[in-house]
């Protein structure tokens, strides 16, 4: 009997996509879609993250393609709406808008956004950008939000959307947005510092705030993000995995995971060196800390230690390490992460 995800369905498997040329992004996503993946995600760290899913859209005909994330706050919800309908008819209705906050000092010191209340302006967004899509083909209504205002008086009507209810993803780290991903969204993207023990832990939460929401498990996407780092030679794995686990655990705002995991002290010792350089406070990170967030040796041994993420999430996008790794091993790990899935979906 196949082994299923959370919800008894399908175990389901991400990629992510960074930018190229076109030729050479349009032969990775032909190569995820004939492996089995689920679908592609790009993400926003600067840019939009529109143009490399438009190509994968284009180069395939069953592999969805997802935002994995699109900052909220960089554009217009109405902006956000209009390429979220333009990205669906693109890929025939395989479009997901995945949803993040950001950071606000990256928001507020580089997009130039006035500052706001994160969680309040996500509602807002998600609000407005169903508003939009549900209704511009039929004549939009005023909308009045937190942060969103508009009446749409100028507005001619638009062509019907591919699906008025296309789906919608916010992505957490911390219990609050998660709720209200729970809450609001049709899936929630959790952050890839959820290691596996962690995620298991939240599994009876997320349950009980379904349930508190009126919400059925199968209303909710719940989609992890592990580090992973197939080598068949696992020390040479946790050494190159160190220098990420390192520049996270540098950054003040992760501590509380670290410290979950017994590595309180590990982090703050991260803290104190060059944030720009995690090669120079990485001797801090054991090879323990490194294997409490980041899956590391051969497919086989991989697999075994993402099995528990099913017991509480639908699909896994695993991403490889990548900080200090030249474009040799980025490229080794690339595969690897398409030889793990191969091996999953067999």
């Amino acid at each position: 009997m196949p082994a299923t995800n959370a919800a008894g369905g399908e175990r389901k498997y991400w990629g992510v996509i960074p930018m190229m040329p076109a030729p050479m992004l349009s032969d990775m996503t032909k190569r995820m879609e004939d492996i089995g993946f689920e679908g592609a995600t790009a993400l926003q760290i600067y840019g939009p993250p529109w143009p490399s899913l438009s190509v994968a859209a284009a180069a395939t005909s069953r592999l969805k393609v997802a935002t994995g994330v699109a900052v909220a706050a960089s554009r217009s919800p109405f902006e956000t709406a209009m390429i979220a309908m333009d990205m669906d008819r693109i890929s025939q209705g395989r479009f997901i808008l995945g949803l993040g906050t950001g950071v606000s000092s990256v928001n507020v010191g580089s997009y130039g956004v006035p500052d706001y209340k994160l969680i309040t302006h996500m509602r807002d967004t998600v609000a407005a950008v169903r508003h939009v899509i549900g209704n511009a083909h039929k004549g939009l209504s005023p909308y009045r939000g937190a942060y969103y205002s508009a009446d749409f008086q100028e507005l001619m009507l638009t062509a019907p959307p591919v699906r008025e209810n296309l789906p919608i993803w916010v992505a957490a780290l911390r219990e609050r947005l998660t709720d209200t991903a729970l809450e609001i969204a049709d899936g929630l993207i959790v952050h890839s510092l959820w290691s596996v023990d962690y995620t298991v832990e939240q599994g009876p939460r997320i349950a009980a705030k379904l349930a508190e929401f009126g919400r059925e498990r199968s209303a909710v996407e719940i989609n992890a993000w592990p580090w992973v780092a197939v080598n068949d030679d696992e020390q040479a794995a946790v050494d190159d995995a160190r220098p990420t686990v390192a520049g996270y655990a540098g950054i003040k705002e992760y501590e509380p995971f670290f410290a979950a995991r017994g590595f309180l002290k590990e982090a703050k010792l991260c803290q104190q060196g060059d944030q720009s350089n995690s090669l120079a406070v990485m001797h801090h990170v054991p090879d323990e800390m490194v294997k409490a967030f980041v899956a590391c040796g051969s497919v086989d041994q991989v697999l075994e230690q993402l099995e528990p993420f099913w017991s509480v999430v639908d699909s896994l996008c695993p991403m490889s390490p990548y900080r200090h790794l030249n474009m040799e091993k980025l490229t080794f790990y690339g595969a690897g992460l398409h030889r793990l899935v191969a091996a999953a979906k067999r």
